[in-house]
């Protein structure tokens, strides 16, 4: 009976060790991985802000999140300390991390029709996702590179083989618009696998952009071909980007 009773009570006592033993290491587990996480203080638009807002006046329309360092864009800005006197360069939807790129100085800011159309170029626009437009992050004055990606044709001794190729070279762009987005699908959501609660992924550009560039005639065509029968891609090319000629790329000179 003795013997029975010890047993009982060495059970108990082992069960609640148990308890606190995993107890214990979900607390650790939890803290490891908000240490994983490595969260960092960035600045997250709240509420809309146009282009051509000062710094000063943008304040209250900003909040700071912590956000997994792993999400959070390299020229995320974690205060405005050295942005005074800069003004949003374009229009900043609620959700979007805010990048050094989207503030520059007063006289910088590019609105429609301040960038001069070089003489003998025409202006041209055409709609793309913000992946295809180097995430979104072009302004009015930059310069890029346009890629055109045919499903066929595009070489005449293999008319079947699909091909890639910068067409087209340090393309002015003259205007960017941004396609209406509401604040609820512009609001990042939680990631339900970082392991901490209340964190946001950084938000991602959604809706298209319209772009307006300006070219030549032939450009122009090569350009509105492809955005009516093929597929375009942005580069951000500036003047001094190294140009190494005409190279159409297919699928056997991608591993070379």
């Amino acid at each position: 009976m003795k013997s029975r009773l010890l047993a009982g009570s060495a059970a108990a006592l082992l069960a609640v060790v148990g308890v606190i033993l995993v107890f214990s290491y979900a607390q650790g587990a939890d803290q490891r991985a908000v240490q994983n996480l490595a969260p960092v203080d960035v600045l997250v638009v709240r509420t809309a802000i146009p282009a051509g807002t000062p710094v000063d006046a943008m304040k209250d329309s900003l909040d700071t999140q912590q956000l997994p360092e792993s999400a959070v864009p390299k020229t995320a800005l974690h205060t405005l300390g050295d942005s005074a006197g800069k003004v949003a360069a374009v229009d900043l939807v609620p959700g979007e991390t805010l990048v050094a790129e989207r503030l520059v100085a007063p006289d910088a800011l590019k609105t429609p029709g301040d960038v001069k159309v070089p003489t003998g170029l025409q202006e041209v626009s055409f709609q793309l996702e913000p992946q295809r437009v180097v995430g979104g992050l072009l302004v009015p004055g930059d310069h890029i590179g346009i890629f055109i990606s045919m499903s066929s044709g595009g070489i005449e001794a293999k008319p079947d083989k699909q091909t890639t190729e910068l067409a087209i070279h340090k393309v002015l762009v003259t205007m960017v618009q941004r396609a209406p987005q509401s604040a609820a699908s512009a609001q990042a959501t939680p990631n339900p696998s970082s392991g901490a609660a209340g964190s946001k992924d950084s938000a991602l550009p959604t809706g298209s952009l319209l772009l307006t560039v300006a070219v030549s005639d032939v450009d122009a065509s090569k350009i509105v071909f492809a955005a009516e029968f093929e597929k375009i891609w942005l580069s951000k090319e500036p003047l001094d980007a190294k140009d190494s000629g005409p190279t159409v790329m297919q699928q056997s000179g991608v591993y070379k």
